[in-house]
This record gives structure tokens, sequence and C-alpha cells, in this order.
């Protein structure tokens, strides 16, 4: 049997070609689909989410300790929320 690609006499019930590695027969199963792990929604709710951690604690840092107001806790509430609903559904696609 000869190698097709390199045309070297090979032994007939060979798997790959000794002299180039050339498989001798097609594969039989392609190989599984790798996944991307990084996302870019994945990659976007982590930027938003470090810049709204930054600008509450600029906020916070600014006001006397202890008078936080309930709009600005129910604000943060509702992100954390909305970013692990986002990482949640990245997750599944």
């Amino acid at each position: 049997m000869q190698c097709r690609n390199c045309g070297t006499e090979i032994a007939a019930n060979a798997l790959i070609c000794y002299k180039c590695g050339t498989p001798t027969a097609d594969a039989k199963y392609a190989p599984a689909a790798t996944r991307r792990r990084g996302s870019r929604s994945s990659l976007l709710a982590t930027l938003l989410a470090l810049i709204l951690l930054v600008v509450l604690a600029l906020f916070l840092g600014r006001t006397a300790s202890g008078t936080t107001p309930k709009s600005v806790t129910w604000a943060v509430v509702a992100i954390a929320v909305i970013i692990v609903a986002l990482r949640a559904y990245a997750r599944r696609r």
C-alpha cells in the first residue's frame, strides 16, 4: 500500500504513514465542536458591574456614615439582580 500524501510504501494495515504522518483512512467521527468560554455579553455584564461598584463606592464615600438613601439601596439591589440574571443567561447559552 502506498501513502496517499507522500507515496511511501507502507504496511497494508498501517493507520498512519510512518514518514509523513498522514492517516490512511478517513475519520469515522468528527470532533465535537468546542464552546467558546468568554462571550461579549458576559464581558459586558462584568464590566458594567465593576463600573457600578466604583460609582457606588465613590457615592457612599461622600455621604455621612449610616445615611444612605433608600433609593440608592434599592438601585443597588436591582442592579445586582440584573447582573445575576445576565450571568445566568450567558451561562445557559
